[in-house]
């Protein structure tokens, strides 16, 4: 039975609004325009330290290209709805973090190499959060239409088991018209977008 993530992460919202509690959340973003409606909706509930954790993006300008942007928008973010939403940079490794995803450089996008990747930038999410004793997880990535969320949600919930007592908060923040609000704020913003994924693969792909 398929799963609706964007139900569970209501209801999971819903509950600790009842029980009074607003706890710490770490949100690993890919990029400024996918964390727009991420942050809109998450911190009603959450105190919200923002990750870019992206070793994937090739060449280097464009991971500054799009750092920048992102820690751009969360300074505009907190100005317009009066939060402190923190910025966390991790450092650049694309010769590190590719190596493991190699083998799986002729697969198509999506694919196991892909999966890999969500991976990756997730167990750096994790590794974050321990360290900084953040109660939560979530990742931006299920905003996109070309990503399953599904698959995203599980990798959480894999991860959530290895790092407790650190939660995963499950999400599909394309829902509830979530790329129609992001559109809004990027054309708002004036934001970057990227035309490829990340990493060199990706774009050799959308050739």
């Amino acid at each position: 039975m398929k799963i609706n993530y964007d139900l569970v992460a209501q209801k999971e919202m819903e509950r600790l609004k009842q029980e009074g509690k607003r706890p710490t959340l770490a949100l690993h973003v890919c990029c400024a325009p996918c964390s727009s409606y991420s942050l809109l909706m998450l911190t009603n509930t959450f105190d919200v330290t923002v990750i870019y954790a992206n070793s994937n993006i090739y060449p280097l300008n464009e991971f500054n290209k799009r750092a920048k942007e992102a820690e751009r928008f969360v300074e505009l973010f907190n100005k317009e709805h009066n939060q402190n939403v923190k910025f966390t940079l991790l450092p650049y490794e694309h010769n590190a973090f590719m190596e493991e995803l190699k083998p799986y450089k002729d697969e198509i996008e999506g694919g196991t190499r892909c999966v890999l990747c969500y991976k990756k930038r997730l167990i750096e999410t994790f590794e974050f959060a321990k360290v900084h004793n953040i109660e939560y997880v979530t990742t931006t990535l299920t905003i996109s239409p070309h990503k399953n969320s599904e698959i995203i949600n599980k990798i959480g919930e894999t991860l959530e088991k290895q790092y407790s007592p650190i939660r995963y908060f499950y999400s599909d923040f394309k829902k509830r018209n979530g790329n129609l609000i992001a559109k809004r704020f990027k054309e708002k913003y004036n934001l970057y977008q990227q035309n490829y994924c990340g990493c060199e693969y990706s774009i050799r792909d959308k050739k």
